[in-house]
């Protein structure tokens, strides 16, 4: 029988998970298919359910459903436990519901292992919703001491600093001239996903080997990004990180370390902007 898995998210219809595991379904002849699932808040519940009875084998979970699909499933494990975010749900040996976090490994994965003498790399997280505990815990598992947080809505950062103590938080309103003082600045927002939503303030003053990383992949670069490379900063969209964190995901599915091949790259690409 075809087993059945897919992503939950809104907005979802950008999503590339479905090209991303059902490319790797067909090159390891696995019988099963991955789709996007569109669903209201108040249908987690019975979503959740499908994995219990089997008729689903396993989702994704997209903004802004990450800490709320929690309170649904029986158990939350590794990087999950730590950040409260879940990405990746199936069952496991037991028949117990499990809610994994494979971006913390993707953001690794991707871009953190290539960074030189990242201990002492000064790291700002722009941005304080879904992703960004699990960006937190991959800059903290990466050995960065030093990591500073910002937000337009104040209160949530020092919600996030309840669960990472060590972390400085920076007024939004101070974020322009804060800028000049980080190695390493992430983008965990949304902003960007849709045309005309990227950040309008300018990164005037900066340090000469900044790094900018955006978690967002589609558009694959974003205005803020053209802007970045614009003045020779070293910057990288959330494409890798994406097929990192699925990368893991489908190896807590299907026990298959799926390769990363090139023409899956190229194929991802000629899908987006």
């Amino acid at each position: 029988m075809t087993r059945k898995f897919g992503i939950i998210g809104n907005p979802i219809n950008h999503s590339l998970s479905p090209l991303l595991h059902n490319y790797w379904f067909k090159k390891y002849k696995i019988d099963a298919e991955y789709s996007i699932i569109n669903i209201e808040e108040n249908k987690l519940g019975s979503l959740i359910n499908k994995i219990k009875d089997k008729s689903l084998s396993g989702i994704n979970i997209t903004l802004p459903f990450k800490q709320k699909i929690v309170p649904f499933l029986e158990e939350i494990i590794n990087d999950a436990k730590i950040t409260s975010s879940v990405n990746t749900v199936y069952l496991n040996d037991k028949g117990k519901i499990i809610g994994e976090n494979t971006d913390v490994f993707g953001l690794q994965a991707a871009y953190l292992k290539e960074v030189d003498d990242i201990y002492n790399k000064k790291t700002l997280v722009i941005g304080a919703g879904g992703v960004s505990p699990s960006v937190i815990l991959s800059l903290q598992k990466s050995g960065i001491k030093n990591i500073s947080i910002t937000n337009r809505t104040h209160e949530k950062c020092i919600f996030l600093k309840k669960k990472f103590t060590n972390i400085n938080i920076i007024k939004w309103s101070n974020l322009k001239d804060e800028i000049k003082n980080f190695d390493i600045i992430i983008n965990a927002t949304s902003l960007g996903l849709k045309d005309g939503d990227d950040f309008n303030f300018e990164f005037e003053q900066h340090k000469k080997n900044l790094i900018y990383i955006d978690t967002i992949y589609n558009p694959l670069e974003t205005k803020t990004l053209k802007y970045l490379k614009g003045k020779e900063i070293k910057v990288f969209n959330g494409l890798d990180m994406f097929i990192y964190q699925g990368q893991k995901a489908f190896y807590l599915w299907n026990k298959i370390n799926p390769e990363i091949d090139q023409h899956l790259i190229e194929l991802l690409k000629s899908k987006l902007k």
